[in-house]
């Protein structure tokens, strides 16, 4: 029998304790200090509520303790009682949205106190009203990824050091967002003044793409700007150096890689540097290609997709199609500063004329 501590109700009472156990925690000068345990057999013990008492084992239960309330019936009288059970919750924070983010770096590595603190902090996160759990479980803990799938947590996503983990307490559909939906990239209309497009060939491509000498094209990494993924990408295809100038389109595909979404933005730059150097992982070849080649390669013009994109570039060209440049604003509601493209022609310096 584990040891408990019971505060009864509101009144003063007395009543015989059998093999009864107890974990007092005392306050002295408006300190906790630390509990001691008592015990009687066949002994009358008076208890009553105070104050001081409640919040004693409120500061103990807060910090590392499960309370939970039991009913009692003594000499015709109802009331309830509170239990302080020796039984670790996990550590965690408050999210702005009434759910609670486990700490990952205060994780038992023990699966079996894990599984123990795991169910009483659901116990404890239901008694207190809390919706969405967040359960970030790194890869040196995965033994415990069983132990939550077990407890009714489901997979959230997964990055190269951990799992994330969730579970909704209240009844109904989870309101948790998934996981991100869309994977993002990025291809560069690189022109030079000789009116030379850079293109390249890849290793590896579909075979119905095979031979075709198409724009540098790549993902947007983590944490990574538009303008500045697409300049890195040509240069690691390259060794081109470019200069953004603006969005001229973005095709929105679904079900591509991973049954994601997928946002591919093409981009026009102007090079500062000239000489190519092919990223031999990525990249069969590399050159600079006369524009009227480029547009009249068979697969582009047989191409719905790729003919209007390359129609669209050369409109930019001919001045006659303004894309969205980049512009750096923030936001009051975040603070924080975003990159916003959008299509305006400020002044008279502007090289688009598109009417």
């Amino acid at each position: 029998m584990l040891p408990v501590s019971r505060l009864v109700g509101s009144e003063t009472m007395t009543t015989t304790m059998f093999s009864s156990f107890c974990l007092e925690s005392k306050v002295m000068g408006g300190s906790r200090v630390s509990p001691t345990f008592c015990s009687w057999r066949g002994i009358y013990l008076k208890a009553s509520y105070s104050k001081t008492s409640h919040d004693a084992i409120s500061a103990v239960a807060e910090e590392k303790f499960l309370v939970e309330a039991f009913p009692y019936h003594i000499n015709g009288r109802n009331g309830s009682s509170l239990y302080l059970r020796e039984t670790r919750v996990l550590d965690a924070s408050d999210d702005e949205y009434g759910g609670v983010v486990v700490n990952p770096g205060k994780l038992p590595s023990n699966p079996n106190t894990f599984t123990s603190m795991l169910r009483a902090s659901l116990s404890h996160w239901k008694l207190k009203g809390k919706q969405g759990v967040w359960l970030k479980l790194p890869i040196e803990k995965s033994d415990l990824v069983p132990v939550a799938v077990k407890e009714g947590f489901e997979y959230h996503h997964a990055e190269k050091g951990y799992v994330m983990m969730t579970y909704w307490i209240p009844q109904g559909p989870s309101m948790l967002p998934s996981n991100a939906s869309h994977q993002v990239g990025v291809g560069g209309f690189v022109i030079n003044d000789k009116n030379e497009v850079l293109v390249v060939q890849e290793k590896h491509c579909a075979p119905e793409l095979f031979g075709l000498w198409k724009i540098p094209t790549g993902f947007i990494l983590e944490s990574e700007e538009i303008y500045t993924g697409v300049v890195r990408e040509i240069k690691e295809e390259t060794g081109i150096d470019t200069e953004f100038v603006e969005v001229i389109a973005f095709r929105h595909a679904h079900n591509v890689a991973f049954q994601k979404s997928d946002l591919f933005f093409v981009c026009m730059l102007r090079p500062v540097s000239k000489q190519i150097m092919v990223d031999d992982l990525e990249i069969q070849a590399a050159k600079w290609m006369p524009l009227v080649e480029f547009v009249e390669q068979p697969l582009i013009q047989s191409d719905s997709m790729f003919k209007k994109i390359i129609d669209i570039c050369l409109a930019r060209l001919r001045k006659r199609y303004c894309g969205l440049s980049v512009h750096q604003l923030v936001s009051k509601f975040d603070g924080r500063l975003s990159s916003l493209y959008f299509n305006t022609v400020e002044n008279s310096d502007s090289n688009c004329q598109a009417n």
